[in-house]
């Protein structure tokens, strides 16, 4: 990275978490982010390298006059990410946003997979983003400021093979956001995903060479941004990569009324393309939508 001074602008002043910092995406959102005025904990595993990954992301930001400290913590442990929220705090007396990008991989086709293996990507991805979100959560309400990022995929939104312990975590990510964008809705904490593509350690040996170049993680930051600023959206699904931005959306569609008779399955089974049917789909804006709707179509029959 070369060296620059960061720039002023929203973010300035706003401090970050970003878990998993040390290397990949991870590191391009903290760079990111600090570029654009905000005060980072940069948090990483440490592992092998004891924390050096993490310090070099905590120096390439200083270097281009930001401010940037270090946390060795596991995604895992609650304590740790209490620790890291508490150390974000006594530094710089707030928590304005927290990007979940701590992850593994454990690819095999479901078969062949160990139930060890689907536990453990749970445990970091669903699990390290609760405990994360946990121990800034009370700070943002506090606040009555959060801007929270999970990090979900294509995987869990679309499938992909061999990847089923991946894409249910990613997509129970999904779950999370939608409800705790509800709950955090009245203390001003909005909750979004990002779901990247990206050439990173962990994609770099699922993803054929000559998609390295265009996929680089600098890519896909950009769209991270948008989902932490003073003006960004809630309950936003954005897709990042190669330069290019797309949104996802869970939809419900008109479905069809059959009530309760005889032959209702039967039914069913003759109008499934009829219930599938996407034209008039609408987003819900809760699970609730759903009760209204089929109550409203039975009271109207």
């Amino acid at each position: 990275m070369r060296t620059e001074i960061f720039m002023k602008n929203p973010l300035q002043d706003k401090v970050a978490i970003v878990t998993g910092a040390g290397t990949g995406l991870g590191r391009s959102h903290a760079l990111e982010l600090a570029r654009h005025g905000a005060q980072v904990v940069v948090n990483d595993l440490g592992g092998d390298d004891d924390g050096a990954a993490a310090r070099a992301v905590v120096n390439a930001i200083r270097q281009g006059g930001g401010q940037a400290i270090a946390h060795l913590g596991d995604v895992t442990r609650p304590a740790d990410m209490q620790a890291m929220a508490d150390l974000a705090v006594a530094e710089w007396g707030r928590i304005d946003i927290l990007v979940n990008n701590a992850g593994i991989l454990r690819d095999k086709s479901f078969g062949k997979m160990s139930l060890d293996d689907f536990r453990c990507v749970f445990d970091v991805h669903v699990m390290g983003a609760v405990n994360a979100t946990k121990a800034v959560w009370a700070q943002m309400q506090l606040q009555r400021h959060g801007r929270i990022v999970m990090t979900t995929s294509s995987s869990g939104l679309y499938g992909n093979f061999g990847q089923s312990n991946y894409g249910a975590a990613k997509m129970a990510l999904v779950g999370l956001m939608q409800t705790l964008a509800l709950e955090g809705a009245k203390y001003g904490v909005h909750v979004n995903c990002l779901a990247p593509t990206a050439a990173t350690a962990m994609t770099a040996k699922v993803l054929p060479p000559q998609a390295l170049a265009q996929l680089t993680a600098e890519r896909v930051s950009p769209g991270l941004l948008a989902l932490v600023g003073n003006e960004a959206p809630s309950r936003m699904i954005l897709l990042a990569g190669a330069g290019s931005f797309e949104c996802a959306h869970i939809t419900m569609t008109q479905g069809v009324y059959l009530g309760e008779a005889a032959d209702t399955a039967e039914q069913l089974c003759a109008r499934l393309d009829e219930v599938a049917a996407r034209t008039d789909e609408t987003v819900p804006a809760s699970g609730w939508e759903q009760y209204q709707r089929e109550l409203a179509k039975a009271v109207a029959a």
